[in-house]
């Protein structure tokens, strides 16, 4: 057992608990909330729930049971394709229903995982199970994702992603027909207030903007080319569903199911399309395209007849 106590310090009054503890203690918020859930936090000897405000001054005491490091785990991914591959990156074309790294309750493949059961040898930097990873897809979004083989690569491509160095363009089936057909949506995003697993536009959130431009309008959805100028979870599935168009096949975000099925969709319609940024190693600036998952194909066939 883990304990620390010490004032809360100004710049933290009004924050949320668990986002406080994240702040201080460099927990995940997902993490703090549990250890507030289990008791282990008190504010000037009262417990407090993960929702609670913080007070400058007040006296956090924050008591709790460091978890071991998760696990990678080998799972061969037949589906993930491996697009680019030198001594500094992997660029790979990674399938719907594979998360990046490991993370608490989920059991299924992982990128850093098929990369070893591969054979890959990828940096060691940053936490042990998100080994060389440098962003993110969700599990349910297809595309293009760089994985850092050696620390040099590691430390310049984060700070590339963190300087928003790198182009990142998206494709996406949203309902209906966005007006205007291009455009760009400036609004923050922060966990959602009544969903655990969400995000939404609130008004503490992170700064997130969003260009769109339509490629393609079929009767009841469009063809969306994305950029991204910000690289926040769930962004454009939270920024399209603020505009009443969410991603085609995502029940998180509002999708209609009916039009789902008839796609054949059971996963967001969204794909990292194109990546690019400088290379580690030479500077030079490479690009990489990938293909379409085949059940995003066969809907937008279904859309099109």
């Amino acid at each position: 057992m883990e304990s620390r106590s010490f004032p809360v310090p100004d710049g933290l009054a009004g924050v949320r608990v668990d986002a406080g503890l994240a702040k201080l203690l460099g927990f995940s918020r997902n993490f703090a909330a549990e250890v507030i859930e289990a008791g282990g936090v008190s504010l000037d000897g009262s417990s407090v729930d993960k929702s609670d405000k913080l007070r400058a001054g007040s006296w956090l005491e924050v008591n709790w049971q460091s978890k071991s490091p998760l696990e990678i785990v080998p799972i061969p991914v037949p589906d993930l394709t491996i697009v680019h591959d030198d001594d500094d990156i992997v660029v790979i074309n990674k399938p719907a229903g594979v998360a990046a790294h490991p993370s608490v309750g989920w059991t299924g493949p992982t990128v850093v995982g098929a990369l070893a059961a591969a054979g890959f040898r990828i940096s060691t930097s940053g936490a042990a199970e998100r080994a060389g990873v440098v962003h993110r897809l969700d599990a349910g979004t297809s595309g293009l994702m760089v994985v850092a083989k050696s620390e040099h690569a590691y430390t310049e491509l984060k700070r590339a992603f963190h300087d928003r160095e790198v182009e990142k363009i998206y494709h996406a089936v949203v309902q209906g027909h966005p007006d205007p057909l291009a455009g760009t949506i400036d609004a923050p995003i922060g966990r959602h207030p009544r969903a655990e697993w969400k995000f939404a536009v609130t008004s503490d959130g992170k700064h997130s903007i969003t260009h769109y431009e339509t490629l393609e309008a079929f009767p009841y959805a469009s063809l969306l080319e994305i950029h991204l100028e910000t690289g926040r979870t769930h962004q454009i599935r939270v920024h399209m569903a603020a505009q009443r168009h969410p991603c085609v096949g995502d029940s998180m975000y509002g999708a209609d199911p009916t039009l789902s099925a008839r796609l054949g969709l059971d996963r967001q319609w969204l794909h990292a399309v194109q990546l690019g940024f400088s290379h580690p190693a030479t500077g030079e600036w490479v690009s990489f395209t990938a293909p379409y998952a085949p059940e995003l194909q066969h809907a937008l066939d279904v859309l099109a007849d």
